[in-house]
């Protein structure tokens, strides 16, 4: 480790196979909780580049747990973290209008390290079990269209890392992986990333392996579509600039999508939108992020995506998702 810090420090970067080794040496504990936060560190100052997160990702995807669901055509709406924007749980409140609209989610999430209230948190303090037995989250998406894969169930070789990136206390390259990293290797992915420059990253990657994607990324930082100005979007037919105006929505304040102090405040938030008590602004960011997901399952028009993501809102089918998710 102490020769790859060094290379590191010089600006140098790993080849595939030396970032896969690296990977599956710190998730067979071949290294110290202090070698792990000063390899953070380094990448906390300049992304891995292309190569190197090929081969992290390909690493950890070996050790993981898997799950077969490829029988579902099923998608992922998930964001990186660490954009410090503490908004409210946008890519999961997405997650439940698209399965209202009667599509299938495969969501992979984990607890918040570097944000208040991830995933995990807010669907543990809603009551959900989390499981790794296939046949439970079969059942799941076929009767509430969305089952939910928790991070360290399945990557349970990373569980030493886990203390060090709560240790440190702000994003790290860890979360840069994290949504490249579902078990259930779903058809189509929606992802949110903090930076631009990981967005291209993610781009390049995705295009070599021929995946349905569309990626995400607010030009003023957030890692999902805000609303609070325009974004970058990543596609397989390339990339594209939005603005809220351009899509028909209107601009909106960075308070009103603010998230909650607490766990309890967040869950309040997400159960309010969910119930039809939400904001306008609150709405209209969950809707159009669920209508981009729509868009990318079924390649329709983003205005037709988003008349069937309000239905499923509004008429509490989204609602009803959740429900029948608690009652399996």
């Amino acid at each position: 480790m102490t020769e790859i810090l060094n290379r590191l420090l010089e600006q140098k970067s790993l080849s595939f196979h030396e970032a896969k080794a690296l990977l599956t040496d710190i998730a067979t504990n071949k290294f110290s909780p202090f070698q792990i936060a000063a390899l953070a560190g380094i990448y906390n100052m300049r992304s891995p580049d292309l190569q190197e997160i090929r081969g992290f990702r390909e690493a950890l995807l070996e050790i993981c747990i898997h799950v077969d669901l490829s029988d579902f055509n099923a998608i992922d709406i998930v964001g990186t973290g660490g954009d410090g924007k503490n908004t409210f749980n946008i890519s999961t409140l997405a997650c439940f209008i698209v399965a209202g609209a009667g599509e299938k989610v495969i969501k992979h999430g984990n607890y918040g390290v570097s944000s208040v209230t991830g995933s995990s948190n807010l669907l543990e303090s809603l009551g959900y079990v989390f499981t790794h037995e296939k046949e439970h989250l079969q059942r799941q998406v076929e009767k509430a269209g969305i089952c939910f894969l928790h991070d360290p169930l399945f990557h349970p070789s990373l569980k030493n890392v886990a203390s060090v990136r709560r240790g440190i206390g702000t994003r790290t390259f860890f979360n840069m992986l994290g949504p490249l990293l579902n078990p259930g290797e779903p058809k189509h992915h929606f992802l949110g990333v903090n930076h631009l420059e990981l967005a291209r990253l993610y781009h390049y990657l995705y295009q070599s392996e021929n995946k349905n994607y569309a990626i995400v990324h607010s030009l003023d930082g957030y890692d999902e579509i805000s609303l609070t100005g325009p974004f970058k979007c990543y596609e397989p037919k390339g990339e594209h600039l939005y603005s809220p105006e351009g899509l028909g929505r209107v601009k909106i304040s960075h308070a009103a999508i603010a998230g909650g102090k607490n766990n309890d405040e967040n869950k309040r938030i997400f159960l309010d939108i969910l119930s039809g008590k939400g904001s306008v602004a609150q709405n209209e960011v969950a809707l159009t992020n669920a209508a981009f997901a729509l868009s990318l399952i079924n390649q329709k028009p983003f205005k037709e995506s988003y008349l069937r993501a309000k239905e499923s809102l509004e008429s509490q089918r989204a609602k009803e998702s959740l429900d029948k998710l608690l009652s399996i």
